[in-house]
């Protein structure tokens, strides 16, 4: 079983690893009795206070198991390498390297590999309705007139 590597830390960050993409399916999730391969989630590990986030790979012909719903999270899927089909709500659509999905709480959600390589996705899952008009993220950040150290 793979695990979550720490990288650095200070104040104001945290990183750390999951490993390559290709590495991702050798992580485990305890689910209740049973174990979810190919699954990590990495909000806690960096610390995020605003959302958490998830690595997940399916192999060939492998779906994610259950239809869903969260009561309060929305939820964002990137597809990072494969294809496959994603179902929302009885609605099936291809999905393949650079797709994003975004879900709302209510959403019934699945994600299925139809293809020939692993799938590997990152998800994304915040509060829902978080964001205002003056969160715009143009408008949130400083740019600062300092030097760059590399």
């Amino acid at each position: 079983m793979r695990s979550i590597e720490k990288i650095a830390a200070g104040k104001n960050y945290t990183a750390a690893s999951v490993g390559k993409m290709s590495e991702i399916i050798e992580h485990e999730l305890p689910m209740g009795p049973n174990v979810l391969h190919g699954k990590v989630f990495v909000g806690q590990a960096v610390g995020a206070t605003g959302s958490e986030l998830s690595f997940q790979t399916l192999v060939p012909g492998q779906d994610s198991g259950f239809l869903h719903t969260h009561k309060t999270h929305e939820e964002l899927y990137i597809i990072l390498k494969g294809e496959g089909q994603y179902q929302v709500d009885g609605e099936i659509f291809p999905v393949s390297e650079g797709t994003v999905i975004r879900v709302a709480p209510a959403g019934k959600r699945a994600l299925k590999n139809t293809g020939k390589e692993d799938m590997v996705m990152l998800c994304i899952q915040y509060k829902a309705n978080a964001f205002g008009p003056e969160d715009n993220p143009m408008a949130d950040g400083d740019i600062l007139q300092e030097e760059l150290k590399w």
